[in-house]
């Protein structure tokens, strides 16, 4: 197959990641967090400038930014060919720099296109582009795995996981985005004895793969427990643990599984928090120093805690985030005491996109595309400033921020908010 590559505005970009930058779905510590801190969250007395909106059709892939740069999957006919797309936009002014054809795309028309009976629809790519040393790197919908120049788009080596490692796809296809650990890229869904997967970041080269278990939707994420560098992945069998490097299965947990996993496992310090939809529920479990694990609390159901595909964040003790199952437009944005499970606030009206944490503030996009900042605090709900439709269509992915910024998307279009 033939992958076409069409450069708009070539930029040269600086080699490495800005302490600012959110390079990938999780942000660079896997935790939807980052340490800059928002310099306005006074909306009433200072209302964010919108520095730019752009068409982003159809999808639920996230947003990242890193070295003046925004990046997106979004799906587009080729030719006359539905592909699965990945664009990249001026991070300042929203323009274009380039687009990269990776893959057909199969329009499912499936759960994809669920929603509110006003905001419905856009069923596309629902996973996220990463980025590491002028490289950018997708896993796409039919499990291709791409390393693409960050400066024009062109392709710089890639494998096809189910040709090349016996890969096994699953209901509604992949969503689960790459993983950037050092000099490593890594996935999930390869076949038996090769379900994870590490490959060289700059040569595509396979490194390491281990591991029998069926892939779920749920992007793996980097943690240190108990002193220990850690790659989870949430499988159909339930939570395991590898060896970063060299791939060997460190502990396992497991954890029911029905029709879909998509929201990621969420760690502080030696506790981890799961969840699934679908009426399987939620747990939190505690790792021992010798990898053993202990269930501190299970909920079966879904509710009162649960995530559809909507990952949480942790901070001091309590996980907050958008906790429900097909609770389209009014979803509820919970606090939840980690060790215990017990909810210590919600706020319907949100839906199932999702969050990221600057210092204490909480960054929420609803899925109308409502923007809200909300502080961090378990005793109660508090607003700091809101700002509606921020964007048209429907929102089912992940707000960050970044350099100042807020960036969002939806089915429709992406925008760019400066709180500078």
């Amino acid at each position: 197959m033939k992958y076409s590559f069409l450069p708009i505005l070539p930029l040269i970009l600086i080699l490495s990641v800005q302490a600012e930058d959110w390079p990938q779905y999780h942000g660079i510590n896997s935790n939807r967090t980052t340490d800059e801190k928002i310099p306005n969250t006074d909306w009433d007395s200072k209302e964010p400038k919108k520095l730019w909106s752009a068409m982003t059709p159809t999808g639920f892939s996230s947003m990242i930014l890193a070295d003046g740069a925004a990046y997106t999957n979004i799906s587009e006919e080729i030719d006359g060919i539905p592909s699965e797309v990945c664009i990249s936009f001026d991070a300042n002014t929203g323009e274009t720099r380039w687009k990269a054809n990776l893959d057909l795309w199969r329009v499912d028309n499936g759960g994809g296109n669920a929603g509110t009976r006003d905001n419905k629809g856009g069923d596309g790519p629902r996973t996220t582009p990463s980025y590491s040393d002028g490289k950018v790197y997708a896993y796409t919908s039919d499990m291709r795995l791409i390393c693409l120049s960050a400066e024009d788009g062109n392709e710089v080596w890639s494998v096809e996981v189910i040709k090349s490692h016996k890969g096994r796809n699953i209901r509604w296809e992949n969503a689960a985005a790459p993983l950037i650990e050092g000099d490593l890229v890594i996935v999930q869904g390869g076949g038996p004895g090769q379900s994870f997967l590490a490959f060289d970041k700059a040569t595509g080269k396979i490194k390491w793969k281990s591991g029998d278990y069926l892939m779920t939707h749920a992007t793996p994420i980097a943690a240190d427990i108990n002193q220990q560098r850690q790659i989870l992945f949430f499988t159909q069998k339930g939570i395991v643990s590898i060896n970063p490097k060299n791939g060997k299965e460190l502990w396992m947990h497991k954890f029911p599984y029905k029709v879909s996993t998509a929201a990621s496992a969420v760690v502080e310090d030696n506790i981890v928090y799961f969840a699934a939809g679908y009426g399987v529920g939620s747990t939190a479990i505690e790792i021992a120093d010798d990898n053993s694990t202990e269930e501190l609390w299970f909920l079966e159901g879904n509710k009162p805690v649960t995530n559809h595909w909507s990952t949480p964040l942790v901070k001091d003790g309590y996980l907050y985030g958008m906790f429900g199952f097909k609770e389209y437009g009014d979803g509820p944005l919970k606090c939840v005491e980690l060790k215990t499970g017990k909810v210590m606030w919600e706020k319907s009206g949100y839906g199932p996109a999702g969050v990221c944490l600057a210092g204490d503030v909480l960054v929420c996009l609803g899925d109308r595309g409502q923007v809200t900042l909300v502080e961090a605090n378990p005793k109660d709900y508090k607003e700091l400033s809101r700002m509606d439709r921020v964007v048209k269509g429907k929102c089912w992915s992940s707000p960050i921020f970044a350099d100042g910024k807020i960036l969002i998307r939806s089915t429709e279009e992406a925008a760019c908010l400066n709180l500078k």
